[in-house]
């Protein structure tokens, strides 16, 4: 089940509920690719979108899907070389910044087995969450990774993923004790890979990957002047398989 690359057009929002009230949201945009056929694009444009193993988890000197399907083994599962289908940014001018992939996993038979989260943080490190989602695409985990400094490591996270289609609909809550301290939301809309939408895109979000890691960091500094307290950051232990 190869899919064309496409690009979806996006609003994401943060919304924090406590200990206080604050909520942004930013437009950027997402690419949606097979991993056996990542997207080449033409010389003078490829500074706009470049894929690389590096950029996600495992070794950096192999194949996205070859890193993808050894993870999937450290958790006790046999893929069958089923169809792998990523949302993520690209690299663009040379810089790039993923807070969230996402990897929709199938069998050969078109069945989806699974999906994995791979979560980056401002820090420069990374983790990858295993969720098995039902027929609406939801999925709950317990939260294992420091990514705000004003959010303690602990919770649950509530996932909604459904496998993109026309539209693209991913939302992430984390609940403490019956109340949910932050959301966040990711729409967006589908559009064909082609020149036109690849440059619409650049032009409407410049630089998104380099514009969304700034946007984050300014949240951050607007936070700590709110006098919001800082969560040290603990060790975080490489996974198996996840560098």
């Amino acid at each position: 089940m190869t899919i064309e690359a496409a690009i979806y057009r996006t609003a994401i929002s943060h919304v924090r509920r406590t200990p206080l009230k604050n909520a942004f949201t930013y437009r950027s945009y997402s690419w949606f690719v097979d991993v056996d056929h990542l997207p080449r694009l033409p010389f003078l444009l490829r500074p706009l979108a470049v894929f690389r193993s590096g950029d996600h988890l495992g070794d950096p000197g192999a194949s996205i899907r070859s890193n993808v399907e050894r993870f999937l083994r450290t958790q006790g599962m046999e893929p069958d070389g089923g169809a792998i289908h990523m949302l993520t940014s690209a690299r663009v001018f040379g810089y790039v910044f993923n807070p969230l992939t996402l990897f929709w996993c199938y069998r050969t038979n078109g069945e989806l087995e699974c999906v994995v989260a791979e979560v980056h943080n401002t820090y420069g490190e990374r983790h990858c969450y295993l969720l098995h989602t039902d027929a609406a695409g939801r999925a709950s985990v317990p939260k294992a990774f420091y990514v705000s400094p004003f959010n303690e490591v602990d919770g649950q996270y509530r996932m909604k993923l459904p496998a993109p289609g026309e539209r693209l609909g991913v939302s992430i809550v984390l609940e403490r004790e019956g109340h949910r301290p932050f959301v966040a939301s990711m729409d967006g809309v589908r559009r064909p890979a082609t020149v036109w939408n690849i440059l619409a895109a650049a032009v409407a979000v410049p630089a998104a990957p380099l514009l969304v890691s700034a946007l984050i960091r300014v949240q951050g500094i607007t936070l700590w002047a709110r006098r919001l307290p800082v969560v040290a950051r603990p060790h975080h232990p490489s996974q198996e398989a996840v560098q």
